[in-house]
């Protein structure tokens, strides 16, 4: 696995899945990989907006450890969310690999912090495997966890990021009726 330099501009990330490449029926999805601590996270590659390398937001008074601050991004404010601090894992230092995926959920756009950017990954719904029924499965919660998918010697939590970003705790998404 070769981690992505950001760039010291924002970098965009294609958003429409690649139908009909080789070895991959119509039903594969893309998720974007992205390392936290020594795990490997895999997040819908629609919901991805853009990646930019980590600039210090500017902090708001009173609000939860886990929200850095905000940004001004071509002017809209983006709250900017560090996901080692909302999955409880010790807060890393701030690298040249550490980066932002800009995420537009909805009607809703948010920046994730995140320790570095893998690649993208073509995965069909059998690679994609059940977790576990355990409360936690280490530093995230089984609710916000679609399945586990191996690659090779790689282990890859496909996470569903709508799911987390809308849950009572952090409340920046409103989930749509349909789901």
């Amino acid at each position: 696995m070769t981690a992505i330099a950001p760039a010291t501009a924002s970098a965009a990330v294609p958003s429409t899945p690649r139908a009909g490449a080789a070895g991959h029926t119509a039903a594969a999805r893309e998720f974007l990989t992205f390392r936290l601590g020594a795990e490997e996270y895999g997040i819908d590659i629609l919901h991805v907006q853009e990646i930019r390398s980590y600039e210090r937001p500017t902090r708001l008074a009173q609000s939860p450890d886990f929200i850095k601050g905000v940004i001004d991004l071509r002017g809209r404010i983006v709250p900017i969310l560090d996901l080692r601090v909302k999955l409880q894992y010790p807060e890393a230092s701030y690298t040249e690999f550490t980066v932002v995926i800009i995420l537009d959920i909805g009607a809703t756009v948010i920046g994730a912090v995140v320790d570095a950017v893998a690649d993208v990954v073509s995965l069909t719904p059998d690679l994609i495997k059940p977790t576990p029924q355990f409360e936690r499965q280490g530093h995230v919660d089984p609710a916000f966890v679609t399945g586990i998918a191996s690659l090779g010697d790689r282990m890859l939590i496909v996470m569903d990021i709508e799911a987390l970003l809308s849950s009572d705790e952090i409340g920046l998404v409103t989930r749509a009726a349909h789901r």
